[in-house]
């Protein structure tokens, strides 16, 4: 049976990739479960007729966005690095840097940092983006300072992402859709193929959508991630998304602790002794409510 990718689903059908770099739609069988981008699945049929999934092979992992209700929609599959783009401006969010840090360890891929607009970055802003990056310093996550204007940093960028499938992240106005026009150049292309592909004239603005790179690798698209919620994860995943603090906040006297004011904390304690960074605790109590509250 051939193999292919996923580049996008949208429900019952999706665009693959065969491995002659063709675009095919493809419909999912019900017992099959729903394709998402990323997968490798099996196929058969006569393109450009019908074709159809007929396995979705094992994920290494899979991205999922969980509502408030606690229900859960699977958005991409097989990933290996999680990047973070983040810039002067807006200023940076410390406690969503590090809820994206927390969501790399759920997944088991490597987080990497790119600060954009780096043409902007002045003395003060320098300042701002570093502070907000504790964790990544934390993590020694690598930092890449790019700017799409210029093109300064891009080169390096391109090649930290060769070969691997990446997952673009960031909060609204940092950039990442010039980032992805400066690395994938025939983006808007591949978007008009996948649309002709579909046969509906669908686009792919609001669907997560795999986009391969010119020097090999790919990278994930997903404005499903924007609002990132993380109450599904243990307790456990979550304080080993902060490797800086989880030592203490093994000492503490209570195996629930809060880390606020409960006697024996020893994580407020290296807090007060300057050992950690209160931002980054913070971040912490919010994801461990969060859990708390379901």
């Amino acid at each position: 049976m051939d193999q292919a990718r996923v580049i996008v689903s949208f429900g019952a059908d999706s665009i693959i990739e065969t491995a002659d770099g063709q675009l095919h739609r493809a419909l999912t069988r019900r017992r099959t479960g729903r394709a998402i981008a990323g997968d490798r699945v099996d196929w058969g049929g006569q393109p450009p007729h019908q074709v159809v999934i007929e396995r979705i092979q094992p994920r290494r992992n899979t991205l999922v966005r969980t509502n408030y209700r606690g229900q859960e929609r699977p958005l991409a599959a097989n990933l290996d690095q999680l990047v973070v783009v983040c810039a002067p401006q807006p200023a940076p969010d410390q406690r969503l840097v590090d809820r994206y840090l927390v969501l790399a360890t759920s997944l088991n891929v490597d987080p990497v940092v790119v600060i954009n607009k780096s043409d902007r970055l002045d003395d003060h802003d320098a300042s701002a983006v570093q502070a907000a990056l504790a964790g990544a310093h934390a993590r020694a996550c690598p930092i890449h300072t790019v700017s799409c204007a210029t093109g300064d940093g891009l080169e390096a960028l391109t090649a930290a992402l060769a070969d691997r499938t990446s997952l673009l992240v960031g909060q609204s106005g940092v950039g990442k859709s010039s980032l992805i026009n400066a690395l994938v150049p025939d983006r808007q292309a591949r978007t008009q193929a996948i649309s002709e592909a579909s046969g509906q004239g669908r686009h792919t603005t609001t669907e997560t959508t795999l986009y391969p790179l010119p020097g090999g690798g790919d990278l994930v698209d997903s404005p499903g991630v924007r609002i990132l919620r993380l109450a599904h994860l243990s307790r456990d995943v979550i304080e080993s998304g902060f490797p800086d603090i989880a030592p203490y906040a093994d000492a503490c006297e209570f195996r629930d602790c809060e880390h606020d004011r409960e006697p024996g904390c020893a994580v407020r304690a290296a807090v007060d002794q300057g050992r950690i960074d209160a931002g980054r605790v913070a971040s912490l109590q919010e994801l461990l409510a969060e859990r708390n509250a379901g």
